[in-house]
């Protein structure tokens, strides 16, 4: 018989899904619980239990405001679904269960963003709500040799990395000391790129990340003279390494950022993981950011975003109209 169920953290049975699944640090609990303070809602994870598989989603679950509704949303970067059931009709049944559930506990809509390097099925998904494919995302793979990984590497990207090194440019991971320095220099470089309001995290949120995430978050530093030039707070978890945010000062850095993702990689490497995934452009575009990462190396995953609407009288209701044109612009349409 299957069951579908929304759970709150630390739910036992969160935990307990994990151990059963393949999945990453965006899975966790506590990830989840950070990012849904910053959010302004309550963090939960929908599981679904059927013949001794399972399958679980981790959602943020905000109220709408000005109404009794409430919304769910992925949290930050690439925690979408992850199952132990490869069939697609699983995950259909899956899908159908979770829009049910949300719509009994008033619960509209909910946009889910899937995870380039844990594919799901996609055309089961659908099935219950609209899939956008958005673009492309980079990663490198860890398995292959320093060589191999510097092959990959375009050689406008080589060529500054050795010119970062004849600088006597450094890298130190886990730097921890230079937190608040490299926040600094974080939030400076946000303000020189118009970089939206969200962007912003404070002080305080990115110390309860690492207080939150442990050993599984990491800081590594570009220094001069022992001068901060920039820094890569990056994720490593079950063989996953992500960047989560990478900022240079204002002023010469030598080609700091390159070498802090080269340095990062052959770090990763060493220490035995799998990839090592950079994301993509901004919103998954094709754009000068995606540009810049695919320079690193050859891999590629697509990004898709899910998106449910579990009560169209509602969503209609606060937005006006429901077209099919919305379901692939922003969404919410009503936020």
């Amino acid at each position: 018989m299957a069951q579908a169920a929304l759970l709150a953290a630390p739910d036992a049975a969160w935990a307990e899904a994990l151990a059963r699944l393949r999945h990453d640090v965006y899975h966790l609990p506590q990830y989840v619980q950070l990012d849904a303070r910053m959010a302004g809602g309550t963090a939960a994870a929908f599981r679904y239990d059927e013949a001794g598989h399972v399958l679980l989603i981790p959602l943020i679950v905000r109220p709408v405001p000005d109404s009794d509704l409430r919304d769910a949303v992925s949290p930050y970067g690439y925690p979408g679904p992850v199952s132990d059931h490869p069939d697609p009709a699983f995950w259909s049944r899956a899908g159908r269960a979770m829009s049910d559930l949300l719509a009994e506990q008033g619960i509209v809509s909910a946009f889910i963003r899937l995870h380039p390097l844990l594919p799901a099925p996609a055309a089961a998904l659908a099935e219950t709500g609209t899939i956008v494919h958005h673009g492309k995302t980079v990663s490198i793979d860890l398995s292959l040799s320093t060589e191999q990984m510097w092959h990959q590497t375009h050689r406008t990207h080589r060529n500054q990395i050795n010119k970062a090194r004849r600088a006597d440019v450094s890298i130190v991971v886990d730097a921890w000391e230079r937190l608040d320095e490299w926040i600094a220099t974080y939030h400076a470089n946000m303000r020189r790129v118009g970089a939206d309001a969200f962007y912003f995290f404070g002080a305080d949120h990115f110390h309860a990340l690492r207080a939150a995430l442990g050993d599984r978050a990491h800081l590594a530093v570009a220094l001069s003279g022992g001068e901060l030039l920039g820094g890569n707070l990056f994720f490593e978890y079950g063989g996953f390494m992500h960047t989560h945010l990478q900022s240079t000062r204002d002023g010469p850095v030598h080609h700091a950022d390159k070498l802090l993702y080269d340095e990062i990689r052959r770090w990763g490497r060493d220490r035995g993981n799998a990839v090592y995934h950079l994301g993509g452009g901004v919103g998954g575009s094709a754009d000068t950011l995606f540009a810049y990462k695919a320079a690193f190396a050859e891999g590629r995953h697509d990004y898709y975003t899910w998106r449910v609407i579990t009560d169209p009288a509602a969503v209609e209701k606060l937005t006006g109209s429901m077209t099919p044109a919305a379901m692939g612009g922003r969404f919410p349409p009503y936020r």
